[in-house]
């Protein structure tokens, strides 16, 4: 198969022999963004306008913790509680209008919306999720033209329940009439067949606490936990 920028990080998933490529796809963007993040790139005047602005959700400010990089994330905060501090200040100043005599207050509080907002964005969920659809794109794309890829597909250990849905729902935006129905009739072959043999594999790992097979060997079950937790919550 033919390498191209874009394509390398698909079948790199593909060939990471994990549970779920796409797992492998999204926590690869995850860790890349949390390390720019992290990295030189928060002294940057645009990346820290853009953190100043949205600031983060509560997993990534987690990972962002975990990095070690303290005062870099006490660098930002700081910005950003400084631009949080400034735009309520003046919003909450605004005088919110009453209902009306028999009228109920359907206008959202402009001090709610903000936070709201603010809830609900982050800037490295941004970064991860715009290369994501692009990965998610290059797959069908692959998955359409290339031979070699397909049969990476059709052998590969499967997908999380996130993502098989996932691909289930964006397949008709990349396929159509034949390919579309052999790629859904192999991507439900490839989930369900290796769900079953993850399930197989945790059922052997509870039976070796019972102790009539103590002495019975493990098996592939020593992992299966995890495994089992990256099949059913996207975990890896």
């Amino acid at each position: 198969m033919k390498e191209k920028l874009y394509t390398i990080p698909v079948n790199d998933a593909f060939d990471s022999e994990c549970e779920c490529p796409v797992c492998f796809m999204r926590k690869t963007l995850e860790d890349n963004a949390v390390e720019f993040t992290m990295g030189p790139s928060y002294m940057e005047d645009d990346v820290r306008a853009e953190t100043d602005k949205i600031g983060f959700c509560n997993y990534h400010l987690s990972k962002m913790y975990e990095n070690q990089n303290r005062l870099g994330l006490a660098l930002m905060l700081k910005t950003h509680m400084d631009k949080t501090i400034k735009d309520l200040e003046q919003i909450s100043l605004k005088k919110v209008k009453g209902p009306g005599l028999f009228k109920k207050n359907t206008e959202a509080s402009p001090v709610k919306e903000y936070t709201d907002n603010l809830k609900n964005s982050c800037y490295i969920c941004n970064k991860v999720e715009n290369t994501f659809k692009l990965y998610i794109t290059t797959l069908f794309s692959l998955y359409n033209s290339e031979e070699a890829f397909r049969q990476k597909f059709k052998t590969s250990k499967g997908f999380c329940n996130t993502h098989f849905g996932l691909l289930h729902e964006v397949a008709p935006n990349h396929l159509s009439g034949d390919k579309l129905e052999n790629f859904l009739k192999e991507l439900n072959q490839v989930y369900l067949e290796n769900m079953k043999r993850v399930r197989d594999d945790l059922e052997w790992f509870i039976d070796k606490f019972d102790y009539r097979y103590v002495n019975e060997p493990w098996k592939n079950s020593k992992d299966a936990l995890p495994r089992s937790m990256t099949k059913t919550n996207s975990t890896l």
